[in-house]
């Protein structure tokens, strides 16, 4: 089908997508490279939610809002990289409208739910080293299920409604000007003439979800470290430095990795290939390093790894288990 003749039928629509310019050399090494990031991110991800979902005394706040987390990556990584390695072997370079459609929310959603996941994370810090005596009364099961929930719900819902303001168009193009689907690129290919709404409305969402996050951490630290102005307590204000270091690194890792797309398609200069293997990096660093940061800064996790790496290794000389922690408001 010719670009702008006449519309596509949507459910019939075949859509071919950008690709990398890369020699046999530099194709083989991004393959590599790709599959054994992706490989590392799903093991860290799904050992860190075997680790969370298997121990009961894990079952508190912090660790569930990281199984969240830990499930958010695992959707964001897995809707970019095996299609971007798909894209890299095929010689069409084509992708149903479906499966556009599921790459595209998979990737807003993810995006979304990061820093919604992370606000929620700063208020449960910020409950647990400002108000410690009423942590327990204030971040029960419900709570704690209510806050994962309206997390989810609400990412789903701004996208959702992104999405149905895109696709309420008829399609009149078929090549896609990037590499992987997302909003902007569907929409480009629809016959609309005036998008000004869904300009509108993008930005509005991004705006939001950016807000949320970077006022959320703001008003979390900002009180933490008055409190711990107040606090006399070395060791319990060590602590509570290194909970917040373990969040806060996590937060701008994911900042840094926005920023970076940003910068990266603002230098003219730059090779395209590097330019989206750059932009790439939002959806692959966030997922990748998480599960090592909390596994390593976090005790509780850091012990429970030990344990079940020392039953598999050594099984005779593991005795006895680790006692289960009486107070977790700062890990």
């Amino acid at each position: 089908l010719s670009a702008g003749v006449g519309t596509v039928h949507v459910l019939d629509t075949i859509f071919t997508m950008d690709s990398f310019e890369l020699s046999w050399e530099g194709l083989y090494i991004t393959l590599t490279f790709s599959s054994l990031i992706y490989s590392v991110t799903l093991g860290c991800n799904l050992i860190l939610l075997l680790i969370i979902a298997t121990n009961s005394n894990l079952h508190q706040p912090m660790y569930l809002f990281l199984l969240n987390l830990s499930v958010n990556d695992l959707i964001g990584i897995s809707a970019m990289v095996p299609r971007v390695m798909l894209n890299m072997l095929s010689q069409d370079k084509a992708i149903t409208f479906l499966a556009c459609v599921i790459q595209a929310l998979c990737l807003h959603i993810y995006g979304g739910a990061t820093l919604l996941i992370l606000s929620v994370m700063a208020f449960d810090r910020y409950i647990a080293i400002c108000h410690p005596l009423r942590y327990h009364s204030i971040m029960t099961k419900g709570s704690v299920m209510k806050l994962s929930v309206l997390a989810w719900l609400v990412d789903i819902l701004l996208v959702g409604v992104l999405f149905v303001l895109t696709l309420q168009y008829p399609f009149c193009r078929t090549a896609l000007s990037n590499y992987y689907c997302d909003n902007v690129s569907i929409l480009k290919l629809t016959c609309a003439k005036e998008t000004t709404v869904n300009n509108i409305y993008g930005l509005f969402i991004t705006g939001l979800l950016h807000s949320i996050g970077l006022s959320s951490v703001f008003f979390t630290y900002i009180h933490i470290l008055i409190t711990c102005f107040r606090n006399r307590s070395v060791e319990s204000n060590g602590k509570a430095m290194h909970t917040c270091a373990t969040h806060l690194l996590v937060f701008l890792i994911y900042e840094f990795s926005g920023f970076v797309i940003v910068l990266c398609y603002r230098i003219p200069s730059m090779p395209p290939s590097l330019q989206k293997f750059m932009a790439m990096s939002f959806f692959v660093i966030p997922p990748c390093i998480n599960p090592i940061i909390y596994g390593v800064k976090t005790k509780e996790i850091k012990r429970k790894l030990k344990l079940v790496f020392a039953n598999k290794i050594f099984p005779s000389k593991v005795s006895g288990y680790f006692k289960r922690p009486t107070i977790n408001t700062v890990a």
